[in-house]
């Protein structure tokens, strides 16, 4: 696998990657709280598959840089992934692959511009309008605790504080069948004792507080990624219960879309048991791929 630098969207972005520049695109988006690590499974299956695989380390994580506003809102996660698809030379044979926070970043911008992204695949978080519906849900409300955690004066100090405790906590929680691996551990520590990036990353969360406040008041909805979507979860994720995950069946409007709960694994299932959810990605994103690239 390399590494390389882009600039788009207004910051320089790191990025790690497999397969040949011209080969279709694969971008794969990771969440919170994770780095681009989390790809170093699945980037030598899609490049073996015939893609340029590249995983970028998202807004504010370093070493991507710390944009000096901090901003990160729905809207600019939106355009970061639709511009590294101009910066990389993405076709509309490009295709996306989200976890977490990179779910949502992915689902917006394939919504926003569906004829760059061929077919959209999301782990562990599903469709916003569904996530939305499950607020009122007792279980998922504790669950959620950490959201509002990550609002709070001092967020940083306690989200990095003691080498990482509550991280490694959410992770422990959140993936119980998983043990952190130093090729997680050691990328997160080293990305949050860049000055700025917990601030950065936390921000996540303040900014889509803020943005779904203002949506409710305009009484704006997310639209739905309108190409073929697969939606991976596993049935002991503690971070967004599997039966929320179940509501999105029926709902992903491409006929061919689908979604699958996978028992035995948590929230970071692509990293518990990379062989199955790889091929499951890479069969998805392979099916229906033109015999000679669109231009």
């Amino acid at each position: 696998m390399g590494s390389g630098t882009v600039r788009a969207n207004g910051i320089e972005w790191a990025l790690t990657s497999a397969g040949p520049p011209d080969a279709p695109l694969a971008l794969c988006l990771h969440g919170f709280p994770d780095t681009s690590a989390t790809w170093r499974h699945l980037l030598p299956q899609l490049a073996a598959a015939g893609f340029h695989a590249v995983a970028p380390a998202m807004r504010g994580y370093a070493p991507t840089e710390v944009p000096p506003d901090r901003r990160t809102d729905p809207d600019t996660l939106t355009a970061d992934v639709n511009a590294l698809h101009r910066a990389l030379g993405g076709r509309r044979d490009a295709v996306l692959i989200g976890h977490d926070w990179g779910a949502i970043a992915g689902a917006r911008a394939a919504a926003a511009a569906p004829d760059r992204w061929r077919r959209l695949v999301t782990l562990a978080v599903p469709p916003e309008s569904v996530v939305a519906q499950a607020r009122l849900d007792v279980p998922q409300a504790r669950r959620s605790w950490y959201v509002v955690a990550a609002q709070l004066p001092g967020s940083e100090a306690l989200f990095t504080a003691r080498d990482l405790a509550l991280i490694r906590r959410l992770w422990h929680t959140w993936s119980p069948g998983y043990q952190l691996q130093p090729a997680d551990l050691d990328p997160l520590r080293a990305t949050f004792a860049v000055p700025g990036v917990a601030r950065a990353v936390l921000s996540y969360f303040r900014g889509f507080a803020t943005a779904a406040a203002e949506n409710r008041a305009a009484s704006r909805r997310v639209t739905l990624p309108p190409q073929p979507h697969l939606h991976l979860h596993g049935r002991d994720d503690g971070c967004i219960g599997a039966a929320i995950a179940e509501r999105a069946v029926g709902v992903l409007p491409h006929p061919a879309s689908r979604v699958e709960v996978l028992d035995g694994l948590g929230h970071f299932l692509h990293l518990e048991d990379p062989v199955t959810i790889g091929a499951r990605i890479v069969e998805f994103v392979t099916t229906g791929r033109p015999a000679v690239a669109p231009r």
